[in-house]
């Protein structure tokens, strides 16, 4: 059925219940949506820590990037509902700290820093992995053509993820080299503004 295309009448029926008896457990059509989305999130195997060797980051954000690929391709639809902060649920919200730990007490860094990796590297692949899915399902093409392209746009999405965590690790690094300032709640003066002409 796909999430986009779910309606009460349709998770009735797959339930053996009348729209009616779902309609007084889950009051709108959004909502079981957002169950539903939820459900599929919770049943997702993020992969865990490849080894306890940084030098293994890489290896496993590529992994982590691949997963989120795949887990947008098997489930058309769910991104708005795990993209967006405001949509995830507190179970959603518990297994992506959860998994931020892991991989930090895993590599050896920082929560924060393990919370940009990840969350850099899901949104991305989330996004465009939603795009060339998307994207591919509405061609009127046949299968083999269809195909080929998804194979072309699926290697891109893999380069251009590549590129991301080369990116992200040197920052990381970077980091790394730099000595830490303390940061201070200075504001910047600012020229005061003039007011407009009439």
């Amino acid at each position: 059925m796909g999430l986009p295309n779910i309606t009460f009448i349709g998770v009735a029926a797959a339930l053996g219940v009348s729209h009616m008896a779902l309609y007084k457990h889950v009051p709108s059509l959004e909502e079981l949506k957002r169950l539903v989305a939820e459900e599929i999130f919770s049943r997702w195997q993020i992969p865990q820590a490849c080894s306890n060797n940084r030098d293994d980051l890489k290896e496993y954000l590529t992994l982590f990037a691949t997963s989120v690929r795949e887990f947008v391709r098997a489930h058309p639809g769910v991104t708005p509902y795990v993209i967006r902060r405001l949509a995830a649920t507190p179970s959603m919200l518990a297994k992506i700290d959860g998994h931020q730990r892991h991989i930090a007490n895993a590599y050896g860094i920082s929560k924060e820093q393990s919370r940009i990796l990840l969350a850099t590297v899901a949104f991305h692949g989330l996004a465009v992995a939603d795009t060339v899915y998307s994207v591919a399902g509405q061609e009127p093409v046949v299968d083999a053509a269809r195909a080929a392209e998804e194979s072309e746009m699926e290697a891109e999405l893999d380069q251009g993820m590549q590129a991301l965590i080369i990116g992200l690790l040197a920052v990381l690094e970077e980091g790394a080299r730099r000595p830490e300032t303390p940061r201070t709640n200075k504001k910047v003066p600012t020229p005061a503004k003039k007011p407009r002409a009439a």
